[in-house]
């Protein structure tokens, strides 16, 4: 008598699916590092404008090898210094299923490093290189496109109203909506309009540099409070300092104080970078870098970022920079700029 195993088939089907969910797919990465003949080479996963080291292998006579498992289609990073600091000594790579080599020049920021045989990759350089005006022509022409996605999320969204960016993730294919780059996108347009001028200004707990932890409310209702954020890895940042320093002591006595948020991973290079950069006002840090709690608040992806909240707590205005910030203060605060 035979068996029905239609039932059993379609069990194991299942049996299948399921594990294929559960397991990660297995990384075909492999490549060059100039000028390293030896050393180490490490895998990290990117995150919210941080990478985060998942694994490392060893570079031998210049080449390397991953079989990591992983989940693909994403976006990693290489690097030869770990999970860093500094998100720059990191080279971003759009991996696939495909077998992919990278040819890794740490020079110059990267720019001379290949990468082939990822098609995610090939189209992150295509659309970087046509340097876009409207992002939702690039999401139309690539709905599911984790590279699409990714210069919507880093490049266009802190330029973007809330309402067009709700337009462009309605255009993404529903495979990424419930990626963490487009819940990203999700809180900043529901977080725009709340720190618009004239709102009251958010609060949030971040940690001082003797490891206490502080509400930014502390420092309001005396005057005009400035809160900057900013990173030591961040060059725009660096340059913008010796404006905040003139301003801090031109008008600092008339009511005038700068609270600093750093999106430093850790504090070793913060401390140094205000030692260096001469920062007198009170600094604060949140070791979660773009995903702390005052950088959601306010709704930061782009550092140098600031906010001029006066006394009652309310925004009074957004993003000062340079000679900006010293007209501004002339006129709330009545007192000559030197």
């Amino acid at each position: 008598m035979k068996k029905n195993l239609f039932p059993i088939a379609i069990a194991a089907l299942a049996l299948l699916m399921v594990s294929c969910e559960k397991n990660p797919d297995k990384l075909n990465l492999s490549g060059t590092v100039k000028n390293e003949s030896s050393g180490k080479i490490y895998l990290q996963r990117y995150e919210n404008k941080s990478f985060f080291t998942i694994d490392s292998t060893e570079i031998k006579d210049g080449k390397f090898e991953f079989d990591t498992q992983v989940k693909l289609p994403e976006i990693y990073g290489l690097s030869l210094e770990g999970s860093g600091t500094n998100p720059f000594y990191s080279y971003l790579v759009f991996l696939d299923n495909n077998p992919i080599t990278v040819d890794l020049d740490t020079v110059d920021g990267f720019k001379n490093t290949v990468v082939k045989g990822s098609e995610e990759h090939d189209l992150f350089i295509d659309i970087r290189n046509r340097k876009v005006s409207d992002i939702s022509e690039v999401i139309r022409e690539n709905p599911s496109s984790i590279a699409a996605l990714y210069v919507f999320y880093r490049y266009y969204s802190y330029r973007l109203s809330p309402d067009e960016i709700k337009a462009n993730i309605d255009l993404l294919d529903p495979s990424l909506k419930g990626t963490d780059y487009v819940k990203v996108l999700d809180e900043l347009a529901n977080t725009l309009d709340k720190v618009a001028v004239g709102q009251k200004a958010p609060d949030f707990e971040a940690t001082d540099r003797d490891g206490n932890k502080v509400k930014f409310s502390d420092y309001l209702g005396q005057g005009y409070v400035l809160v900057d954020f900013w990173a030591s890895w961040c060059a725009p940042c660096r340059k913008e300092n010796p404006n905040l320093v003139k301003a801090y002591d031109t008008y600092k006595s008339k009511g005038f104080e700068i609270v600093g948020i750093s999106l430093d991973n850790s504090a070793a290079p913060w401390l140094k970078a205000i030692e260096t950069d001469s920062l007198a006002w009170p600094q604060l840090i949140d070791g979660n870098a773009w995903a702390g709690q005052g950088v959601k608040e306010y709704g930061v992806r782009l550092i140098p970022a600031n906010f001029l909240i006066d006394k009652e707590g309310a925004i009074v205005a957004r993003n000062l920079k340079g000679e900006d910030l010293q007209r501004t203060l002339e006129e709330l605060l009545s007192a000559p700029v030197r």
